[in-house]
């Protein structure tokens, strides 16, 4: 995955200021009010949004507001359901901003407490499913890691643009166990295994019939061969070697519209503030 230098230059110098931000956050135990303004200042300075222009908390749904939103031009890219620094993400968090996507037909999705980032992606199916694109921890993430920063990438306002995360997930959908289970059952993988016992035994004979049974039986777990996604790997695979379209184009997400007027002049930050009169504690304890 290609991260451009600007970028991977933001992400390294913005992390570290990050992670004592969040030791702080954390010591102190801040609300859920405070930690999701900590969440926009790493959106912006981390990810690289406009915190004016996209990233709001004005996005209605059943007539609530959804703790964070991200857009570029008029698309959301990202709802983002946030809990507090101190607060453990669990199922029903995850359930909670799943049925605000689905509601609202956006079909990426954050949870996080700050620290720890989950981005998933629903299927819009019956019933409503979901998959775990990437999960990091930024308050002890190191930035020398190649995989750490990748995983950054994915949210970032540039990784949106470049459709990087469209990319990782279809990685996911391709290689996992239920695709490479329908692969094992695939004719022409059948077809080389038969071949190759031939070659075993001279005058050895199979048929496929034959070995596609022990291949169900004895060598897959019941569970690959059952349920919804093995039915869903079954059926890409067939598709594979029914037909094999060329890769669709990704198109690219529309440009931010230009804004009447100016963006307003940034206030200080939560997370400046915190940074702030953590480093002014010592000074003033030494004073006295």
């Amino acid at each position: 995955m290609k991260v451009s230098k600007k970028t991977e230059e933001r992400i390294v110098s913005a992390v570290p200021k990050f992670q004592k931000v969040l030791g702080i956050a954390k010591a102190r135990d801040l609300n859920e009010s405070d930690t999701v303004s900590v969440i926009t200042d790493i959106l912006a300075e981390v990810f690289g949004y406009e915190k004016y222009l996209e990233i709001t908390s004005e996005l209605a749904i059943r007539g609530t507001f959804c703790d964070l939103a991200v857009k570029i031009g008029d698309k959301i890219q990202f709802l983002i359901e946030c809990k507090a620094i101190g607060t453990e993400l669990k199922d029903a968090h995850l359930r909670q901003a799943v049925g605000y996507g689905s509601n609202k037909g956006i079909q990426w999705i954050i949870l996080t407490n700050g620290a720890d980032w989950q981005i998933y992606r629903i299927r819009f199916e019956q019933p409503i499913a979901w998959d775990l694109v990437v999960r990091f921890d930024i308050s002890t993430g190191s930035v020398k890691d190649e995989k750490f920063r990748e995983a950054l990438y994915l949210v970032t306002k540039e990784g949106v643009e470049k459709s990087a995360r469209e990319g990782v997930y279809e990685r996911i959908q391709c290689v996992n166990r239920f695709v490479i289970g329908a692969l094992l059952l695939s004719e022409p993988v059948i077809s080389t295994v038969r071949r190759e016992l031939k070659k075993l035994a001279d005058g050895i004979r199979t048929e496929e019939a034959e070995i596609v049974a022990l291949i169900r039986e004895g060598v897959l777990k019941r569970d690959i061969l059952e349920g919804e996604e093995s039915a869903n790997a079954f059926a890409k695979v067939a598709k594979l070697y029914k037909t094999a379209p060329a890769p669709k184009k990704q198109p690219s997400p529309a440009k931010a519209a230009p804004e009447a007027g100016e963006a307003p002049a940034p206030a200080a930050s939560l997370s400046d503030a915190l940074l702030a009169e953590s480093e002014a504690a010592p000074a003033s304890a030494d004073a006295q």
